[in-house]
């Protein structure tokens, strides 16, 4: 019986993705790498704490070996070990800090030229495949097929509109929720330029 249900439903959804044309099939897995994009970033983008620069850093230092919650505490153990290697040889403390931390301001940026790709080019191909399903529209109104059945035109109008509905569908939660995202790469872009510059400070003091 289940089994039935789900066939029933995925000929359905075939159904629907085939009236709209290639353009349908081309959202459908644009909307697949876009919410994977999302997801991943969303996890890499988790700080683990509500705790400021400062105070973490005091913690590590006193708490060694503190278990990381977030990228932000992974950040800061590097951040300190960088800056412990840098002390016992003698070298720029800031310099090791950048190298370490690095590899993190690559991570932050992960996905997101994707999720912005996906974004401006889901309502363009939405739009794309309107135009060709309103033209194979027209050309059967031209060949007589459709003249005397309104409902027919109307019918064949609809469907053209899927992938420009399909295509806005992608693209907002996508915007929406990338600027969110980007405001925490943002974010976080400044607390590691704060961590180098504390624990620089503390080397220096020290």
């Amino acid at each position: 019986m289940n089994i039935d249900f789900l066939s029933a439903k995925l000929d359905i959804f075939i159904s629907f993705m085939n009236s709209g044309g290639l353009a349908m099939w081309i959202l459908f897995v644009l909307n697949l790498l876009l919410w994977f994009g999302l997801g991943q970033r969303r996890l890499i983008l988790r700080r683990g704490t509500n705790h400021n620069i400062r105070r973490l850093v005091e913690k590590h230092v006193r708490e060694e070996g503190r278990k990381p919650r977030g990228i932000l505490d992974q950040a800061i153990i590097d951040g300190l070990e960088a800056a412990a290697e840098a002390h016992q040889i003698g070298a720029k403390t800031r310099i090791f800090i950048d190298e370490a931390l690095f590899p993190y301001f690559s991570a932050i940026k992960k996905h997101s030229i994707l999720i912005k790709t996906i974004v401006v080019i889901a309502p363009l191909i939405g739009l794309l495949g309107t135009v060709s399903g309103m033209i194979e529209t027209f050309d059967a109104l031209q060949t007589s097929a459709m003249f005397s059945q309104g409902a027919s035109i109307s019918g064949g109008i609809s469907k053209a509109l899927f992938t420009t509905e399909l295509g806005l569908v992608v693209a907002v939660p996508g915007l929406i929720i990338g600027r969110v995202l980007d405001r925490k790469e943002y974010r976080f872009a400044m607390e590691f330029d704060q961590l180098t510059n504390i624990i620089c400070t503390k080397e220096n003091k020290a």
